[in-house]
């Protein structure tokens, strides 16, 4: 099969510790440039170094990677998938002057975030373009696949994951539980200004939530009720964040007589460490102190519409079809400290 002007996929990620040295190090690089209060990063540290210093979202990728690969071999897709990361090993120059090496040209590179914000895209484009610029004149072209929230794969995961999570629940809560779509909090300065005109991140989590609870009502005969909730806040206290926090809300359902919820983390595609600590520990800890029933549902991971919509995404640029560029306008979701180049596509 032609694959036109690409030579290589490029999967982007936020990276992670690989153990207990990794661990200041890597959240140094993370939170370079912006206001978290040292409290705050040694708070974090201690999520990790409770795990072995070892975060999950690294296994995840290579998960990823390797069916991404079979996936494209299976198909016919003559690309070759390399994995480079944002804020550890493998670094995205490092992984660029690899593919230079290898006689690569023009590579499209896919994020590991599904959603329009700075965090989330833009300062992946910027990344990006300071590795090209590290590895100088040999580097590669690089275009950038578009926030893919709308792909109904990615909503597919959730339905399939969601359905799973409440057959988890008791058979006399099930038919009344609340469904929560949990993802990260960011600050309210940045969430008004993500995305074309400005608010996309939660109007397109929210677009997420109503069709994977349509997908759910579908598959299950009822139509739950559920909520856009918040989690992992880690600005200053003054500055105002996205809410309602989760562990929050989920004392407020309790005092409503709500008998259940399954949350659903709609923001994430692994299950790293704001998904096993964030969720499965804290907010789990606070459902279970205040006597509420709950579950939380899987993340997509490798699964196989997760995997067939990556596919996609590459196809659908490949094959020019209009909507691989309803993405990124020149100047939406800008940097809030100061501006940066950006690769020259989104």
């Amino acid at each position: 099969m032609s694959q036109g002007r690409y030579d290589a996929v490029l999967l982007v990620s936020f990276g992670g510790p690989e153990g207990p040295d990794d661990v200041l190090p890597f959240l140094e690089n993370v939170t370079r440039g912006r206001s978290v209060p040292r409290e705050r990063i040694l708070q974090v540290a201690e999520h990790y170094l409770a795990r072995g210093g070892v975060s999950p979202i690294n296994a995840h990728n290579r998960d990823l990677l390797a069916a991404i690969r079979a996936d494209f071999d299976e198909h016919g897709l003559g690309l070759r998938v390399y994995w480079g990361n944002r804020n550890w090993h493998p670094y995205l120059a490092d992984t660029l002057r690899e593919m230079a090496d290898h006689g690569i040209v023009h590579v499209l590179a896919i994020v590991t975030s599904a959603y329009s914000s700075y965090s989330g895209c833009r300062q992946y484009r910027e990344d990006l373009a300071a590795a090209r610029a590290q590895v100088g004149r040999r580097a590669p072209t690089v275009d950038k696949v578009r926030p893919f929230f709308d792909h109904p794969g990615l909503a597919g995961c959730f339905v399939d994951t969601t359905v799973a999570a409440l057959g988890r629940l008791d058979d006399t809560i099930r038919d009344d539980a609340r469904v929560l779509f949990s993802t990260h909090s960011l600050p309210l300065s940045m969430a008004e200004t993500s995305g074309p005109g400005g608010g996309a991140y939660v109007a397109q989590h929210r677009a997420v939530a109503d069709a994977v609870a349509r997908g759910v009502a579908q598959r299950t005969g009822r139509a739950y009720e559920w909520d856009l909730v918040f989690q992992s806040r880690s600005g200053t206290p003054s500055q105002p964040w996205l809410e309602p926090d989760v562990s929050d809300h989920l004392r407020v359902l309790a005092d409503k007589g709500v008998p259940g919820v399954v949350v659903v983390p709609i923001g994430f595609v692994s299950d790293h460490i704001e998904v096993v600590h964030d969720l499965d520990s804290e907010a789990a800890a606070v459902a279970s102190q205040i006597g509420l029933p709950f579950v939380r549902a899987a993340t997509p991971g490798v699964h196989p519409m997760f995997v067939a919509m990556v596919r996609d995404l590459v196809l659908q640029r490949v094959e020019g079809r209009p909507d691989a560029w309803s993405c990124c306008q020149p100047h939406c979701c800008p940097n809030p400290r100061a501006p940066q180049p950006v690769v020259a596509q989104c």
